[in-house]
C-alpha cells in the first residue's frame, strides 16, 4: 500500500461512523474516507478511462468480419456507455469497490482481428458472452476464488508494482512521451523518446506539464490533486488547441464541440449468437479461442483487483480482498454483458487507480463513475474532449504510489524474488498484466520445484501455471492440432 496514500486516509477527518444509510451501506466513514473524496475519485477515474469511449469503436469498428461487414461507430459508442455506466454501478454496488468497469483492451483487439474474421460478428459477440458465462461458473464453484487465495503474498504485492510500472508506461506511450521506432526490425532499441528521439510539440509539453502538476500537487498532499490536474491540463490543451497549428493530439482532440448533445443508438444491442460460431469453424478452434478469452480476461482481471484494493489498502491481514467473490461475480457479468451489446468484453479497469490515488476507498467512487458514463450516452461530444496528454499524467502518477510496494517484498528469498520481478518486468515490457503474472506463476512453480519445495505450491498455482505453460505455447499447439 502507497505510504502517502494511506496516510492520507488515516489522518483524515471521516466524520462520524455510520452517519447516514449511504455512509453505513458503503462503508465510507468505516474506511477512513469522505463523500468528497469518493466523489473526487468517481471524477478521476472517470476522466481516465473516458478514452475507451474513442478507442472500443476505432477497434471494433475498424474491423470487418468473415463476410465483410463492420460495426457502427455510434452504436458501438452507446454500446461501450451503457455497459461501462451500468456494471459500474453494479460493481460499485454489490462489491463495495472502487473498481470501475468497461470494455477491456487488449480483449476487444482479440475480438475484432483474431476472432471477427473468422465469422459474423454476432457470433463472435456470442463467443464473448460464453466467455463470461464460463467465467461466472468458475466464480460460482469457488475456483476463481481459489486460485487468488493461493498466490503468496509476495507474488500479489509484485503484481502490484508491475501494474504501476505498466500503467505508468501507457500514460508515457499514450501521451507520446515515448514511441515505437519505426524501424524496430533495424534496431535493438524498441522505444525512443517522443516520436523522433526527441520531445516536439505542443500535445506532448501538455503531458509533460501535467506530470509536474500532479506530483507537485500530490507532494503537497492537494485534496483533487489528480482530477485538479486533469481539469486544468483539458483547459490548456483546449486554449493551446484553439491558438496553435497542431496536426494531430491523437485520439482526442481538445475542442469545444459544436454540439453538446447527441442521442444513443442502442441497435447494436442483443445482436450475438452463442453457438453461431460452431457453424463458422472447427469445435476446436471455438474452445482455443474461448480459452484464449478466458485466460486473459481472467488474470487481467485478478490482477487488477488485487493491485487496485491494495493500494486502497483495503486487503485484510491475510492479503484477501474483500467480498472477492461478489466481485468476481460480476466482473464475469460484466462480459457476458460486453458480449450481449456488441462492445467486447467488460473487465474492471486498472485506470481505477487514478480514483484510488484521489482517495476512494468504496463504491460510491463507482456510482459517480458509472453515472458520468450514463451522462456520456448523451453529452459524448462535450465528455470526450480530455487528451490522452491531460489524463495520462494521472497514470503516471498512481504509477508511483503503486510501485511503492515493492519495498515489502523480500528480495534476499531468490524463490520468490526472481518470480516476483519477472511479474514486475513483463508486464511493461510485453504490454500485458496476463503475461506477466504468467511469467511468475511459472517461475515460481519451477524454483519451488527445482529447491526441492514441490510440496509448498498449492495445486491450483501448479494447475494455473500449466495454463500459463499453455498459453505461451499457444501457437505451435494451435499448429500440432491442425487448426492454423
Amino acid at each position: 500500500m502507497s505510504g502517502q496514500v494511506a496516510d492520507k486516509t488515516k489522518t483524515s477527518s471521516a466524520g462520524p461512523p455510520g452517519g447516514g444509510p449511504l455512509d453505513r451501506w458503503f462503508r465510507i466513514s468505516e474506511r477512513g474516507s469522505t463523500f468528497p473524496r469518493e466523489i473526487r475519485g468517481g471524477f478521476a477515474t472517470f476522466f481516465t478511462m473516458a478514452y475507451i469511449l474513442v478507442l472500443n469503436p476505432i477497434i471494433l469498428g475498424s474491423a470487418k468480419d468473415k463476410f465483410g461487414h463492420t460495426l457502427s461507430t455510434p452504436q458501438l459508442l452507446t454500446a461501450t456507455a451503457l455497459v461501462a455506466a451500468v456494471m459500474t454501478v453494479i460493481m460499485g454496488v454489490g462489491g463495495n469497490l472502487p473498481l470501475a468497469i468497461a470494455a477491456g483492451l487488449g480483449l476487444n483487439a482479440v475480438v475484432a482481428f483474431q476472432i471477427a474474421p473468422l465469422m459474423s460478428w454476432p457470433d463472435a459477440m456470442g463467443l464473448v458472452v460464453l466467455e463470461g458465462l464460463v467465467i461466472c461458473v468458475l466464480v460460482v464453484s469457488g475456483l476463481r476464488e481459489a486460485v487468488m487465495h493461493a498466490i503468496p503474498q509476495a507474488l500479489k504485492q509484485a503484481i502490484s508494482v508491475g501494474i504501476g510500472l505498466f500503467i505508468a508506461f501507457i500514460g508515457f506511450v499514450d501521451a507520446g512521451f515515448v514511441s515505437r521506432i519505426p524501424d524496430a526490425s533495424n534496431t535493438t532499441v524498441p522505444v525512443q523518446l517522443g516520436g523522433s528521439g526527441a520531445l516536439s510539440g505542443w500535445p506532448v509539453l501538455v503531458f509533460c506539464l501535467g506530470v509536474l502538476v500532479t506530483i507537485a500537487l500530490l507532494a503537497r498532499k492537494v485534496k483533487g490533486a489528480i482530477l485538479i490536474s486533469i481539469v486544468a491540463m483539458t483547459v490548456l490543451a483546449v486554449v493551446i488547441n484553439s491558438v496553435a497549428d497542431i496536426k494531430s493530439w491523437g485520439l482526442t482532440t481538445p475542442k469545444v464541440p459544436t454540439d453538446i448533445f447527441s442521442a444513443p443508438d442502442f441497435g447494436l444491442l442483443g445482436h450475438f449468437s452463442i453457438f453461431g460460431a460452431f457453424g463458422q469453424v472447427s469445435a476446436i478452434t471455438v474452445v482455443l479461442l474461448v480459452f484464449t478469452l478466458i485466460l486473459s480476461d481472467f488474470f487481467d482481471t485478478m490482477g487488477t483487483v488485487v493491485g487496485i484494493t491494495a493500494e486502497a489498502g483495503l486487503l485484510d491481514k491475510d492479503g484477501k480482498v474483500p467480498n472477492l467473490g461478489r466481485v468476481l461475480l460480476i466482473d464475469g457479468a460484466a462480459a457476458v454483458a460486453g458480449g450481449a451489446a456488441s462492445s467486447s468484453s467488460n473487465t474492471a479497469f486498472i485506470e481505477s487507480a487514478a480514483g484510488v490515488g484521489e482517495g476512494a476507498r468504496t463504491g460510491f467512487a463507482n456510482v459517480i463513475t458509472g453515472g458520468l458514463f450514463a451522462v456520456a450516452l448523451f453529452l459524448s461530444p462535450l465528455l470526450t474532449i480530455v487528451p490522452l496528454q491531460a489524463a495520462a499524467p494521472a497514470l503516471v502518477a498512481v504509477g508511483f504510489l503503486m510501485i511503492t510496494q515493492v519495498k515489502n517484498i523480500n528480495w534476499d528469498s531468490y524463490e520468490i524474488a526472481i518470480p516476483a520481478f519477472l511479474t514486475i518486468a513483463v508486464m511493461p515490457f510485453t504490454y500485458s498484466i496476463t503475461n506477466g503474472i504468467g511469467a511468475g506463476f511459472v517461475a515460481y512453480v519451477v524454483l519451488k520445484t527445482v529447491l526441492g519445495k514441490a510440496r509448498e505450491v498449492h495445486w491450483l498455482l501448479w494447475a494455473t501455471s500449466a495454463l500459463f505453460v499453455v498459453y505461451f505455447a499457444i501457437d505451435p499447439i494451435e499448429q500440432v492440432l491442425g487448426v492454423k
